[in-house]
């Protein structure tokens, strides 16, 4: 058995594959243990894995403005400590690294004790933090196709983002019930990524009488801190049949609701495009403007550009009611972008991450599967 170090906190787009490789590594009969950050999304988000083995390191990420670069310098000199001493409980054969502001002080550290470190990029334009300890990694997984200059070329393995086990398609039925959603014809879910998008969330709610007109739901994830609890709001179809719309400040069932939802419209976060991948679910993508390197846009565009569904500008927002309205009278295309999600999901190994993961660790490739475990 193998022990391994799992830094990936800060972000639900850093923590849910930390998570999902700690799965895959249980599930081979090895020893996980998880770094995460103080904050509230990732409190929330490891609530339902109470067998995880975690730690909180102290960091903050790397600003601008003399306080903010104050703040940096000072709780990333604590985590370092921190590091050090947790290296010493744990005593990981590897420490693996998602990026973010959780990761530099843990790979320096082990760097400094001789641990192998690995990192994983899920971004098409690789973050500040994997660019900048790459040289230091003696695994550094990126998305097929992406290039990182900095990277020794003998350490590189194309990865896809692994994906946590709980995301199997559900039945629809079932799905809707468990959401408390009143079946109808289409619905739409609006996902702002693990922080809500506050143009999505207005851009839902202005649409939803318009969209109701035709039978459709809205249920709009709007991120804590927008909105305190559930609402519904009920509208009239040219029928004159009742349409109800829904806006939550956070959804935990995000396996049910991509598997209920017609189309999804959202960021383009790379683990919310690989759980769409995973579920099926046709997208329309608004990529986060702001986002640092753009790197949401080349998310967007290759995810376009594989046929898992369309990209809206945030600018052009006036537009997104009709694309939306199209794509869903539209079912040979609706069809067209599930298969090639299938397609897209079964480029992504987890398994093939954790066999490498294995071998730098010096540790047997055992099993793949809790039958396989079993067996063995």
């Amino acid at each position: 058995m193998s022990r391994f170090l799992i830094a990936c906190g800060g972000t639900g787009g850093h923590l849910a594959p930390g998570i999902a490789l700690a799965e895959g590594l249980v599930v081979r009969g090895h020893e996980p243990h998880l770094l995460i950050s103080h904050k509230q999304v990732d409190s929330r988000l490891v609530e339902k894995y109470p067998w995880l083995q975690l730690a909180r390191i102290p960091a903050a990420p790397l600003a601008a403005n003399p306080l903010g670069l104050a703040r940096f310098v000072w709780r990333q000199s604590a985590g370092f400590a921190f590091a050090l001493k947790h290296l010493r409980q744990v005593r990981p054969d590897v420490v693996v690294g998602f990026g973010g502001f959780t990761t530099a002080s843990i790979v320096l550290a082990a760097r400094m004790r001789g641990i192998p470190v690995a990192l994983h990029e899920a971004n098409r334009v690789p973050g500040r933090a994997v660019r900048l300890l790459s040289r230091l990694a003696k695994r550094v997984y990126l998305p097929p196709g992406v290039r990182l200059g900095r990277a020794r070329g003998s350490t590189v393995r194309p990865q896809g983002l692994p994906v946590r086990r709980e995301f199997l398609r559900v039945e629809r039925s079932a799905a809707l019930e468990t959401l408390q959603i009143e079946p109808a014809s289409r619905l739409v879910a609006v996902l702002g990524g693990s922080q809500g998008a506050s143009a999505l969330n207005e851009w839902a709610e202005s649409c939803m009488e318009q969209l109701a007109l035709d039978g459709v739901q809205v249920f709009c994830v709007s991120g804590p801190g927008k909105r305190t609890a559930r609402e519904e709001r009920t509208f009239r179809s040219r029928d004159g049949v009742l349409v109800k719309s829904y806006l939550v400040p956070f959804c935990d069932r995000m396996p049910e609701l991509l598997s209920c939802a017609d189309v999804v419209v959202t960021r383009s976060g790379a683990g919310t495009l690989a759980e769409l991948a995973r579920i099926g679910t046709p997208a329309i993508l608004v990529p986060f403007p702001h986002a640092a390197d753009n790197h949401q846009a080349a998310n967007a565009l290759y995810f376009e550009q594989q046929g898992g569904g369309m990209v809206v500008d945030q600018r052009a927002l006036s537009t997104l009611t009709k694309e939306v309205q199209d794509l869903l009278l539209n079912d040979w295309l609706l069809h067209k972008f599930h298969d090639n999600l299938v397609r897209m999901d079964r480029e992504n190994s987890l398994d093939a991450m954790i066999d490498d993961l294995l071998a730098l660790a010096g540790s047997p490739v055992g099993p793949k599967s809790a039958s396989e475990l079993k067996a063995a």
